[in-house]
């Protein structure tokens, strides 16, 4: 079913979360879109497209990137949280752009491996005063 009001069209919320979970599993691994494109027996511009949530992955396809990738199906759409009315939609709006980034996808690799909960705190809360600072335009 095509679009005809030529508005342009979105990538489903759920799609782009899962895309995102991919490509940090893929980055965490160290594993190339090129290695797994060639796992999975495609090309690497596919990889892209579900990596950005462009297009949709199949059942079939997922279980095959969950088995490649080492983790479980169930990996790719962890931190979704289910609404009211029971539709997926992503727990946070920008988990999905912060994970896009080497940046994101480091931090995210990285922070987990720091195991004393008040250097945790104190990263966390250096961010948020960070976070303010620049909301409110504050420079040195």
């Amino acid at each position: 079913m095509s679009d005809l009001s030529g508005a342009e069209r979105h990538p489903n919320p759920v799609d782009l979360h899962v895309g995102a979970r991919i490509r940090m599993r893929r980055k965490i691994l160290g594993v190339s879109q090129e290695r797994l494109a060639e796992d999975l027996g495609l090309t690497f511009q596919q990889i892209q497209k579900y990596e950005r949530g462009a297009n949709r992955v199949s059942a079939s396809k997922l279980y095959e990137i969950a088995k490649s990738l080492q983790a479980s199906v169930g990996y790719f759409f962890e931190g979704l949280e289910t609404t009211v009315d029971g539709v997926s939609e992503p727990g946070e709006p920008f988990v999905h752009d912060f994970l896009m980034t080497s940046e994101g996808l480091e931090l995210a690799a990285q922070f987990p491996r720091i195991t004393r909960s008040k250097v945790r705190r104190r990263i966390l809360e250096l961010v948020r005063s960070m976070a303010e600072e620049e909301e409110l335009g504050e420079d040195d």
